[in-house]
This record gives structure tokens, C-alpha cells and sequence, in this order.
């Protein structure tokens, strides 16, 4: 398993359009499952994914949509990964620092390939 833990991302997410108006921080969190054994023993990129692009390109990819819910966003992110970097499975997990007395709100989601 690749682990990439609170990559900080500023997105605009929220469910009055005051709150989607200005971009705002979100840490989130990869779980990619896969067999890396190929890449271990070569050491060649190209047998594993690329965390780093990953994160690049997920930074990107968000900084020009918006959605209301989290829920929708981890849903996304699941399937976007899925599709682009073809994990056998996924964990997506999303922190929001939005209501006061609290450390965060968070949504957490699976999804394997078929």
C-alpha cells in the first residue's frame, strides 16, 4: 500500500454558495492498494504509482471544479484515481475545518477496480 496522509488542498466545497465563493482547506488523504513487488525489485517507476504526479496532478484536477459536499468530492477523487492511476483499490479519506468546537468533519471512501 501507498499511503500519501493530509495532502493539504484548497478547494472550494460547500453547500451555501458563500462558502464555495473562496477556495478553503482540505487535507486528504490516498490509500493506494497495489502489487509493488515489480518496482521493489527493479527499482523502476514504472512498475508503481507515481505519488508524486498523483498529488500534482489531483491538485490541479480540483482547483477548477467545486462541489457542494465532501461526500461528492471523495467520490470523485475515487473514481478519477481509479481511472487514471489503476490501483486494485482506493481509500480516499477528506478532512473540512468548518465547524467550530470540532478538530475537523471527515467522510472516508473504498472503492475497488472491476
Amino acid at each position: 500500500m501507498i499511503e500519501i496522509n493530509d495532502l493539504e488542498v484548497h478547494f472550494k466545497v460547500g453547500v451555501p454558495d458563500e462558502e464555495r465563493a473562496v477556495a478553503q482547506k482540505l487535507l486528504i488523504t490516498i490509500r493506494l492498494y497495489l502489487d509493488f513487488e515489480q518496482a521493489a525489485s527493479t527499482d523502476d517507476l514504472n512498475h508503481t504509482i507515481d505519488y508524486y504526479r498523483l498529488t500534482r496532478d489531483l491538485v490541479e484536477w480540483g482547483s477548477h471544479r467545486e462541489w457542494k459536499l465532501i461526500e461528492t468530492l471523495a467520490s470523485h477523487i475515487a473514481d478519477w484515481v481509479l481511472r487514471d492511476f489503476q490501483p486494485a483499490k482506493v481509500d480516499i479519506q477528506i478532512k473540512k475545518f468548518i465547524l467550530p468546537d470540532t478538530q475537523f468533519v471527515g467522510v472516508s471512501i473504498e472503492r475497488v477496480r472491476k
